[in-house]
């Protein structure tokens, strides 16, 4: 098995144990946290984009959820819906073309 050094999900280490798979587990500070979470969100965004598969799009926002909890994020919300207020969303499916 190859190794890896990455932040996973809650019961994987279960999942692990079950099929007598050894690792090491320790609990990161609130700054590695929020470090690989936005790895994860990287790595899960370009698992998307390659397959373009529902299940990776549901991964993408497990992280995003997670990144909604950490308190610099806990008003992302709040943006998000005061960005669509002033800018709309992406509902009429408008493609723009023009020089750059």
């Amino acid at each position: 098995m190859k190794g890896y050094n990455k932040l996973v999900r809650d019961k994987i280490p279960e999942i692990l144990e079950r099929k007598g798979v050894s690792y090491e587990k320790r609990i990161a500070s609130p700054k590695e946290y929020k470090e690989e979470l936005v790895k994860k969100l990287v790595e899960e965004v370009s698992e998307f984009v390659e397959a373009n598969d529902p299940e990776e799009l549901a991964d993408v926002l497990e992280v995003i959820e997670a990144l909604r909890k950490l308190p610099e994020y806990s008003n992302i919300e709040d943006l998000r819906l005061q960005k669509r207020k002033e800018r709309g969303g992406f509902d009429d499916k408008i493609i723009l073309k023009g020089e750059k």
